[in-house]
């Protein structure tokens, strides 16, 4: 998108990632090394942010206090849409959005229910985001691999639409 306006912006991270149920949710941890693990986006707010439920006993929890830049990333490998997300993840207790945001999904993970003091938020605070999505087919795309490694060179494949997200 060329002209910057915030609310275009975010329509568009909501379109890219909105079919991707599953998100690699990174941090660092204690020991300065990155940990990725998976997570679930329970939505994308109007102003851009992403909202996730964990709980008070993981390092997730524990990882975002003393260093809250964090990175999402979303991959729908069938649909060639990868996305990654950098943003400052702040600790939610707030349990009338708990309540509000609970789903039976998240019930499976804490059978507790929202009152459970262990069950928290997360909001990711995004700032920006990046998407590649590719044009060309699965078949397509297999194809030029197939070929490539049969002629030895670099697979010929349409990269598709790369972007920048400014949040």
């Amino acid at each position: 998108m060329s002209a910057y306006n915030h609310s275009d912006q975010v329509a568009e991270l909501k379109s890219k990632i909105k079919s991707i149920r599953f998100a690699m949710f990174t941090t660092v941890n204690a020991q300065a090394r990155l940990v990725s693990r998976p997570m679930t986006n329970q939505e994308t707010d109007n102003d851009g942010n992403l909202w996730f439920y964990t709980s008070t006993d993981t390092e997730l929890w524990e990882d975002i206090v003393s260093r809250p830049e964090v990175n999402v990333s979303f991959a729908e490998p069938e649909d060639h849409t990868y996305v990654s997300v950098s943003g400052r993840a702040e600790r939610i207790v707030d349990r009338a959005k708990i309540k509000a945001m609970w789903n039976p999904a998240v019930q499976a993970w804490y059978p507790h229910g929202p009152d459970d003091p262990h069950v928290v938020l997360v909001r990711v605070v995004s700032s920006s985001a990046e998407y590649w999505d590719s044009t060309g087919g699965k078949l397509v795309s297999l194809f030029d691999m197939a070929k490539a490694v049969l002629t030895s060179t670099t697979p010929d494949v349409d990269p598709g639409e790369h972007g920048t997200i400014k949040l």
